[in-house]
């Protein structure tokens, strides 16, 4: 590990003014992802700018039955919490289906929507990877690619998003309160994460110098007819080969709304708000669900390694959408496929 500064932010206008006036300094948070990185001398920041004194560690009623998290708040302690298990069990299930509960101590909201991918070739210095080196080459192309992407790949980088968390929230709609140097603003969940293109090493769309200060929840239909299933090489502290977050709201045997977003599939959590809104009056049935999936998976390309994905993911968006709208939603805790 390479030697850095240290700042410690009284406030959010002091961790706001320590980045913009640093562009190669990095927030500390929970650190559960950026101290690895910087063992592993992929992450280099010149100073740490320590957020964990910020008033923002608290779960707060927002309009019309939704929820304001703040960025500080502990995966463990959105998971447990009471309103988010009753009115978007989605997000809760999802965080429980990630990482240990010692990482979930200590990981935030806020660092969750900015962990980095988990590459192989990412975390090795002495590979080409255009994401930490931006030019050298990509070492996934061509090469052991069996977790990347199958969607929204560029020839610069197939990694993918590794969270679980971020898969829900985009499910759900969410949106993420950020401030910078100009002042605060909202971004639509969806937009908050981009595809690698040519600049892979950009993973999300925060301008210089702003920081997440919140996750905001609206209130929806789903809270008994939504699953989150995460499909992996082993059912304890693994990342997804493919995950689905799946909510449907069916009247008389048909589809009134569904939200459906994929994680270990591309550089971001994929959603296709455009084929859910297409499947609106259809059946909800193996068929109808299937023929969504087929959909989603529109353009959806292996790397040789990876091909497998492809029927996985639309076997796995079949089955989470039937778990959802049979109010029977994949239980965490139980280590089978329900």
């Amino acid at each position: 590990m390479r030697g850095f500064d240290y700042v410690r932010a009284e406030t959010v206008g002091d961790a706001v003014r320590a980045l913009a006036a640093n562009p190669t300094a990095q927030l500390l948070a929970g650190g559960t992802n950026l101290v690895d990185l910087m063992k592993y001398d992929v992450a280099r920041p010149s100073a740490l700018i320590d957020i964990n004194r910020l008033p923002l560690r608290s779960i707060e009623e927002a309009d019309g039955g939704g929820l304001r998290i703040g960025a500080l708040v502990s995966n463990s302690a959105m998971a447990y919490d009471d309103r988010i298990r009753d009115r978007f069990p989605l997000l809760s299930s999802a965080i429980l289906a990630g990482a240990s509960p010692q990482l979930r101590n200590a990981a935030t909201a806020g660092g969750n929507l900015g962990q980095r991918t988990r590459c192989y070739y990412f975390y090795d210095p002495s590979t080409p990877c255009n994401k930490r080196e931006p030019g050298s080459g990509c070492a996934a192309i061509g090469g052991v690619n069996r977790i990347h992407a199958i969607l929204g790949a560029s020839s610069s980088c197939i990694a993918v998003h590794p969270s679980d968390m971020c898969v829900a929230l985009s499910a759900l709609g969410a949106v993420v309160e950020v401030e910078g140097p100009d002042g605060a603003r909202d971004v639509a969940f969806t937009d908050f994460h981009r595809l690698p293109g040519d600049s892979p090493e950009r993973d999300n769309t925060l301008l210089p110098g702003e920081i997440v200060t919140a996750i905001r929840l609206s209130s929806n239909h789903f809270s008994d007819t939504s699953s989150y299933l995460k499909l992996r090489d082993r059912m304890s502290y693994a990342f997804a080969l493919v995950s689905v977050a799946a909510a449907v709201e069916v009247s008389d045997g048909v589809i009134v709304d569904v939200r459906v977003a994929l994680g270990g599939v591309a550089h971001k959590p994929w959603r296709d708000e455009l084929a859910e809104n297409e499947f609106a009056g259809e059946p909800a049935s193996k068929d109808g669900f299937g023929r969504l999936a087929d959909r989603l998976l529109v353009g959806a390309t292996g790397q040789g390694d990876n091909d497998f994905k492809i029927p996985l993911a639309r076997r796995a968006i079949v089955r989470a959408l039937m778990q959802a709208a049979a109010g029977k939603p994949q239980v965490q805790s139980i280590k089978a496929i329900q």
